[in-house]
């Protein structure tokens, strides 16, 4: 039997849909098993052993390998017996008929239902738009092809190239004679979703100087100056580092987060990277509902202020004040952060 998943578009998606993979995978262990997904979320499930191939696919790569048609191509050349798609789009569930796929499972939404054979019913328009955690919304998909659940806990895994440059980073910053705190500014959904950067700078210095903690700064590409801000803001070069000047990568921020004691992140990729290597997290929450992104990880404190205006689900505030990140106060977070750490402190004296 070959299967086809058809894998979300966004890097925290990708990661609550672990535990549908490890579905599929435990119940129809002799499968086949392929992801078609975006190339810049395939870092995100390197090393996964459920899936046996990968196949990237993306309408404005420069790689024509990538492309759609030849996509498209591939899928008919090597014929898969069911499409499981976790994805919303048309042109998803387009791909999948293209493709031949002789059984193609997926919500019946977004105009796209005559395109599957098997149709979940997504509910009413207004039930749609009420939160409900993304993760039991991939795994109902699962369990209609037959394939119960296990459980919530999401899978990650790091490549040997992954250890290899986070041990490098590791010794070249120091920090292994402490224990670390990950900070994570990011936020790709829209700048709604920051926290102030200074604000980052003043708990990242009073870690330092109440904690006794080194602090790492993690960063994307396109985040470099944001890291680089709250490094040089917090006035503790030595025990605040960032990966401004490094080569960043998501096979690289995995293995950094998977080595810290804790994180304190935004609502955003890196935050479900904690959950699935069991570290404490605690996730800042501004115009975003909490409950699309339920993880329920025991160690994960979520932190965000009631406001009439929200949460708006705006990449960009609408009223221009922000007030729901700019009233989460740093004394606020750093609180939570202690109790985390402190909890770990516990947890390791019992053992």
């Amino acid at each position: 039997m070959k299967i086809l998943v058809f894998c979300p578009n966004w890097i925290g998606d990708v990661v609550m849909a672990t535990p549908t993979l490890r579905s599929l995978h435990n119940h129809f262990p002799d499968a086949h098993l392929a992801g078609v997904m975006r190339p810049y979320v395939a870092e995100v499930l390197a090393g996964n052993p459920r899936l046996d191939a990968t196949i990237l696919c993306d309408r404005r790569s420069s790689d024509l390998t990538h492309r759609p048609l030849e996509v498209t191509r591939r899928l008919r050349r090597e014929g898969f017996d069911l499409a499981v798609l976790l994805t919303n789009s048309f042109r998803s569930a387009l791909l999948a008929w293209l493709g031949g796929a002789k059984r193609r499972v997926g919500y019946g939404r977004d105009g796209r239902w005559f395109l599957l054979n098997d149709r979940i019913s997504a509910g009413s328009p207004f039930a749609r738009r009420r939160p409900s955690p993304v993760i039991d919304y991939y795994l109902r998909i699962a369990e209609h092809v037959g394939a119960p659940s296990d459980g919530y806990q999401m899978d990650l895994y790091t490549t040997e190239a992954d250890e290899a440059a986070a041990d490098d980073l590791w010794r070249r910053h120091e920090l292994s004679d402490q224990e670390v705190v990950a900070l994570n500014p990011g936020a790709a959904f829209g700048p709604a979703k920051r926290w102030p950067s200074h604000y980052f700078s003043e708990l990242a210095r009073r870690l330092v100087d109440e904690r006794g903690v080194k602090v790492l700064v993690l960063c994307g590409p396109k985040e470099r100056g944001f890291a680089r801000f709250i490094t040089d803001a917090s006035f503790r070069p030595r025990q605040v580092r960032s990966l401004a000047d490094e080569p960043v990568s998501i096979g690289l921020t995995k293995a950094l987060i998977r080595r810290s004691r804790l994180l304190v992140s935004t609502d955003s990729g890196p935050r479900h990277f904690a959950a699935a290597f069991g570290v404490p997290v605690v996730s800042l929450f501004g115009p975003t509902h909490i409950e699309w992104t339920e993880t329920y990880f025991e160690k994960e404190t979520t932190l965000q202020k009631k406001l009439s205006c929200g949460p708006c689900q705006q990449r960009v505030c609408p009223l221009g004040h922000h007030r729901c990140m700019q009233e989460l106060a740093v004394e606020e977070v750093f609180v939570a952060a202690l109790k985390r750490l402190n909890e770990g402190d516990a947890s390791t004296a019992a053992a």
